[in-house]
C-alpha cells in the first residue's frame, strides 16, 4: 500500500525535516521550510519485487569491451558558447543556464534559438509568445525553424516535444513547471526534481540537447535542490553587475569538456554582442597622464586577458581609515596594504585606499597582487606609470614576488597588444629566454624591487 507522507523542504538549499522550523540548519535562511506530501511504497511485498532477480534484466558489460565514441556536437554561430561548451552542443545533453533576474539568460538563449538552422522548440513558462516576438523584433532575428509553446505542464510539454521532434530544446524556466504527479506548488524542491527528471529521460532516449534556464537565490546559488546540479551535464553561470555591459558565462561543471573555459558578452540593445578580444575593452581609452593606473596581465578560465587596475590613495580625514575595493577581494587588499607599509616603509596606515578593476569585472587571480602594489604606490606617490608596462605576479607575505602558472600565455597577450615591458616574478623569469618576445620582460624578487626600478 501506498502512504502519504509529510515532510518539509528547504526552498534554499534543499534540505528536510520532519517538522517546520524556522531557521534552517544548513543554510541558515529564515521561514524557506515548506510543506510537501510525498508517497512511500510500504509494502514488503512491493519491496522484495524492486530487487527480485526475475523481475530485472540489468546488462553488465567489462570496461575493456566498451567502445568509447566520440560525442556529436552541434556548432552554433556563437564562438564564445561553442567555447564554453567545450565546443559545441552535444547531442543529449541537459544545459543549466543560471544568473540574476536581467542579466540576459532568456536573451542569449532566444538568439541561440534564431540563429540555428535546425528545428527549435522554446518552451516559455514566464511570458507569453507574444513577449517572446517582441524580443525577437527588439533583437531583429527571425527563423522559420523556432517554435514557441507557453506551457508549465511538463507532461504536455513533453507530448508536444514528442510530437513536433525539435532538433533542439529550450526551457524558460525550470522553476515555472510542474509535474500532475507531484502535489506541491510549482518551484518547489519536489516539483523541480521529478520535472527535471523526466526532462532528463526524454532528451537521453531522444537525443534531443536542451538548454534550461535556472533562477537564482540571494546568495546568488542555483535555486532549487542542489540535485538539480548533479542531474544536468553542464551547469553555466551567467555573472556581471548590471550596472556594467559586461557579462561572464562560467563553467561550473561540463561533462563533455573542461571547466576553465569564460564566454564574454556585452549587453546591448540588440542583443548580446560577443567579445573576442576582451583586453582592448577593459583598458582604458584615456591617453592623459594620470596616476593610480596600471595594467596588470591576468587570466580568465583559460584566457589570458589584461585589465586595468585603479586605485586612490588619499589621506584620511576620520580616525579609522576606509579601505574599499570593487571587483577585488577586500581582504587581499588589506593584506597588501600591510606587506608595503611593513616592508616599504609607505604610511597606508593613515590613508583612505580605494580600488577599482575596470569594466566591472571580478578577478580573483592572485598574479594581479603585482599590479594592484604598483598602482598603490603610483596613487600614494602620485608618480605616472607608463600605460606600456603591464605587471604579472603574486605577492607573499614576506614581501616577496612569487611567480605564476602560464606566464608564457599572459606575456604573449601582452606582446600582441603592443605593451613594451612587462614585471614578473624572477622565478617565471628563470624558465624564459628573451630572444622569443619582442617585449622586454623585467624580473623582480622582493617588493623593494618594484619601488626602486618603477619609482626610483
Amino acid at each position: 500500500m501506498a502512504k502519504a507522507k509529510k515532510i518539509f523542504f528547504c526552498s534554499e538549499c534543499g534540505a528536510q525535516s520532519a517538522k517546520w522550523i524556522g531557521k534552517c540548519p544548513s543554510c541558515s535562511s529564515w521561514n524557506t521550510y515548506h510543506e510537501e506530501i510525498i508517497t512511500k511504497q510500504t509494502s514488503s511485498e512491493e519491496k522484495k519485487q524492486m530487487w527480485s532477480s526475475q523481475e530485472s534484466s540489468v546488462y553488465v558489460q567489462n570496461l575493456q569491451d566498451i567502445q568509447a565514441q566520440n560525442h556529436v556536437r552541434i556548432h552554433t554561430k556563437d564562438s564564445e558558447l561553442n567555447r564554453v561548451l567545450g565546443g559545441g552542443i552535444v547531442k543529449g545533453s541537459l544545459v543549466l543556464v543560471a544568473g540574476q533576474p536581467g542579466i540576459g539568460k532568456s536573451t542569449l538563449l532566444l538568439q541561440i534559438a534564431t540563429s540555428l538552422s535546425s528545428k527549435i522548440l522554446y518552451i516559455s513558462g514566464e511570458e507569453s509568445a507574444e513577449q517572446v516576438k517582441m524580443r525577437a523584433d527588439r533583437l531583429g532575428m527571425s527563423n522559420q525553424n523556432c517554435f514557441i509553446l507557453t506551457e508549465t505542464n511538463v507532461s504536455k510539454m513533453l507530448k508536444t516535444a514528442e510530437k513536433e521532434k525539435p532538433d533542439l530544446l529550450i526551457v524558460d524556466s525550470i522553476q515555472t513547471l510542474s509535474s500532475p504527479f507531484v502535489e506541491s506548488a510549482p518551484g518547489s524542491v519536489s516539483q523541480i526534481r521529478e520535472c527535471t527528471s523526466d526532462i532528463q529521460k526524454f532528451c537521453k532516449s531522444r537525443q534531443i540537447p536542451c538548454f534550461i534556464i535556472g533562477h537564482i537565490t540571494k546568495e546568488g546559488s542555483i535555486a532549487g535542490p542542489k540535485l538539480l546540479e548533479h542531474i544536468v551535464d553542464v551547469v553555466l553561470q551567467f555573472e556581471g553587475d548590471r550596472n556594467y555591459a559586461y557579462r561572464i558565462l562560467r563553467t561550473q561543471k561540463n561533462r563533455f569538456g573542461s571547466t576553465d573555459e569564460i564566454g564574454i558578452y556585452e549587453m546591448r540593445t540588440d542583443g548580446m554582442r560577443q567579445v573576442e578580444n576582451p583586453s582592448e575593452l577593459l583598458l582604458s581609452q584615456n591617453e592623459e597622464r594620470l596616476s593610480g593606473s596600471t595594467i596588470a596581465s591576468t587570466i580568465e578560465g583559460m584566457r589570458p586577458m589584461l585589465i586595468e587596475t585603479q586605485a586612490l590613495v588619499t589621506t584620511s580625514v576620520y580616525g579609522t581609515p576606509q579601505r574599499s575595493s570593487t571587483g577585488f577581494d577586500a581582504k587581499r587588499l588589506n593584506m597588501l596594504l600591510a606587506v608595503l607599509e611593513k616592508r616599504c616603509g609607505l604610511p597606508f596606515g593613515q590613508m583612505d585606499v580605494f580600488l577599482n578593476m575596470a569594466g566591472g569585472l571580478k578577478v580573483s587571480d592572485p598574479s594581479i597582487d603585482l599590479s594592484v602594489v604598483a598602482a598603490l604606490i603610483s596613487s600614494l606617490e602620485n608618480i605616472y606609470v607608463s600605460n606600456k608596462i603591464c605587471f604579472a605576479g603574486e605577492v607573499g607575505l614576506s614581501g616577496e614576488i612569487r611567480s605564476v602558472s602560464r606566464i608564457e600565455q599572459r606575456i604573449q597577450e601582452a606582446d600582441r597588444l603592443g605593451f613594451d615591458q612587462i614585471y614578473i616574478s624572477k622565478y617565471n623569469a628563470k624558465t624564459l629566454d628573451q630572444k622569443d618576445y619582442h617585449i622586454e620582460i623585467h624580473s623582480l624578487a622582493k617588493v623593494e624591487d618594484l619601488l626602486s626600478q618603477i619609482f626610483g
